[in-house]
């Protein structure tokens, strides 16, 4: 049982539904469905954030013969896609009776689902509907015939691609087999072999319904699939809001799979995340954060009112609002610069923003902008990044409010300009403990969060092109910068286990504010002020804009990539650290113009 819920039975069509609810019934109805061979046990930890700080009316049943609900006599014939649409409907109309509920599928759960947006007697129940990691069998047959009656190259690879990831389909429609190995070694192994797999945090599930659970629901494929594939329907078209999560690395179903679903979902929304197949379990946060913006954006389409309140913001229009929509964002240094530049991209692709500064009306001003630019959420936060403690204590209490941050973006910074016998220890002090212990503690608190929550995550470090380019002005500047990249790349190797990226950013010459705010050591207060006008008069003639380093980074993190030099002179620097390091050491002799 579901920590906290209300259970209620729910009798129709000659079986007991074990149905659970949490959260406060006035608000919005989400109805989550489970999978094969789950049971509803699978959404615990979805259910709870949606239920707790995002306030749904959160709905759970154990479908027909899995978890608590009784099993159809005789199994035969008892799980048709007609009787599994009578079951959504008796629990749609104990739970919400008088408004439509807002569905979501995975696997088995989504498969069933696609029928009830699709009929005419379940569709109106519906205001929305989430599809993961399970596609609509009519869909599914159109594809393959349109792949047989007009074969090619690349839909006869997609179609024998599909076919190996399907073998297991075929084997559910043998006699008497897989029940035996559910009941037998398969049923004791599966959890393990889950976990490994799914690279799946432990706890209570699989539930110890499995083995009886999974060998009834393999007449969930012996009823439906042969019959719908050989004749689907050709008006499964349904005018349901739909958002569809795909998991890249699902090992059962291709991507490929849901081409041309726009002709039979037109209201269709797509996501995709870095994962495998069971996203309830290994990606949670980010799943209900997904569900929770797209089911805010039905209600408040509808003018309903009664959803979470939904911020005023433009809907997002970045390429990348697939791979980011939903997730939590956290960026340093964010005020101004690159900073406020990434923490907009990440906006504009349907992030949750948090703005890091310690300047509090920069930070605030960033996330105002962040709201506007389409962040589902966006925050201002004020800290000194240098500051251990109060590092310490944002980290924990942005776990406690939002949940973990799905990637984090360590960019504040200052620079520091000046010969190395005229820098003081108080100056070194001051650039590493900003350049290089803000980096620090950044990826230690909120990467040691992302590692112990184990759905991945993505750390991005600001170095600089002065990693590895010499410059005799810059020994200070240059050694922090130095020292981020050797950082990110040792917890790049050591996080690739635990589905963590790393990147180290090294821009160039960034047309951003940090030469206003640098220190130049060495001259007197009105040599240091022309020195920084001369230096953002070179920056602003070379104008580099900062929504160029923000694409890179948002770009680097979709490909996971190691190391980004950004700007021309940066990718210069780095090919001739490599193949001709002589010619930089050559030109880190060369007397500074400022």
């Amino acid at each position: 049982m579901l920590e906290g819920a209300r259970e209620r039975r729910v009798r129709t069509g000659g079986v007991e539904l074990s149905v659970a609810e949490l959260g406060d019934a006035g608000r919005p109805t989400v109805v989550l469905v489970h999978g094969y061979p789950d049971s509803k046990e699978v959404w615990s930890e979805v259910a709870a954030r949606l239920a707790g700080a995002l306030r749904f009316h959160v709905v759970l049943y154990d479908v027909r013969g899995h978890g608590r609900s009784t099993a159809p006599e005789p199994l035969r014939g008892g799980f048709t896609l007609e009787k599994l649409t009578d079951d959504f409907l008796a629990v749609a109309d104990a739970v919400s009776p008088d408004r439509p509920v807002h569905l979501v599928g995975h696997d088995w759960g989504s498969v069933q689902s696609w029928e009830f947006v699709t009929v005419a007697r379940a569709r109106k129940r519906i205001a929305s509907f989430t599809s993961m990691s399970g596609p609509s069998l009519d869909h599914v047959g159109h594809w393959i015939n349109e792949r047989l009656s007009r074969p090619s190259p690349r839909r006869v690879s997609q179609l024998l691609g599909q076919g190996a990831r399907s073998w297991y389909v075929c084997l559910l429609h043998t006699p008497a087999l897989p029940e035996l190995a559910w009941r037998g070694p398969l049923g004791r192994r599966w959890p393990g072999v889950l976990r490994r797999l799914e690279r799946m945090p432990g706890g209570d599930y699989p539930t110890p319904s499995l083995p009886s659970d999974a060998a009834n629901g393999a007449w969930l494929y012996r009823d439906n699939v042969r019959t719908r594939l050989r004749r689907p329907r050709t008006d499964a078209r349904t005018d349901v809001p739909v958002q569809l999560i795909t998991p890249s690395g699902d090992v059962y179903l291709s991507e490929r799979l849901y081409d041309e679903l726009e002709r039979w979902a037109p209201r269709l929304t797509r996501r995709t995340v870095a994962a495998k197949h069971w996203l309830p379990r290994t990606r949670p946060d980010q799943v209900s954060a997904w569900i929770a913006d797209f089911v805010t954006s039905v209600e408040s389409a509808s003018g309903d009112g009664a959803g979470p309140a939904a911020e005023s913001r433009r809907e997002a229009t970045s390429p990348y609002s697939q791979r980011f929509g939903g997730q939590l964002v956290l960026v340093t240094g964010a005020g101004s610069g690159i900073g406020r530049a990434t923490a907009l991209a990440f906006a504009r692709a349907g992030a949750r923003v948090i703005a890091v500064d310690r300047d509090a009306e920069s930070a605030a001003r960033t996330a105002e902008a962040a709201l506007s630019a389409g962040a589902t959420q966006a925050w201002a936060e004020t800290v000194d990044v240098s500051d251990e403690p109060a590092m310490e204590k944002l980290a924990a209490r942005l776990r406690a409010e939002l949940g973990v941050v799905d990637v984090l973006v360590n960019n504040a910074g200052i620079g520091l300009s000046g010969p190395f016998f005229d820098t003081t220890a108080d100056d070194w002090r001051k650039v590493l403990d900003v350049n290089l212990w803000g980096v620090i503690h950044g990826c230690r608190l909120f990467g040691r969060q992302m590692a112990e929550r184990g759905q991945g995550g993505h750390i991005v470090n600001i170095s600089s092109a002065t990693a590895f380019q010499p410059v005799r002005a810059l020994p200070a500047y240059g050694t922090s910068k130095a020292a981020v990249l050797m950082l990110s790349e040792c917890l790049r190797a050591e996080l690739a286990g635990k589905d963590i990226g790393v990147t180290a950013i090294c821009p160039g010459v960034v047309n951003t504010g940090i030469t206003a705010t640098a220190t130049f050591v060495g001259v007197d207060p009105e040599e240091e002020k022309r020195r920084r006008k001369k230096a953002a008069r070179a920056y602003g003639l070379r104008n580099y804009p900062p929504e160029k380093a923000a694409q890179a980074i948002l770009r680097a993190v979709v490909r996971n990539e190691a190391v980004v030099a950004v700007t021309p002179e940066a990718k210069a620097a780095r090919a001739l650290s490599r193949f001709a390091p002589r010619v930089l050491r050559a030109l880190a002799r060369i007397k500074p113009f400022l």
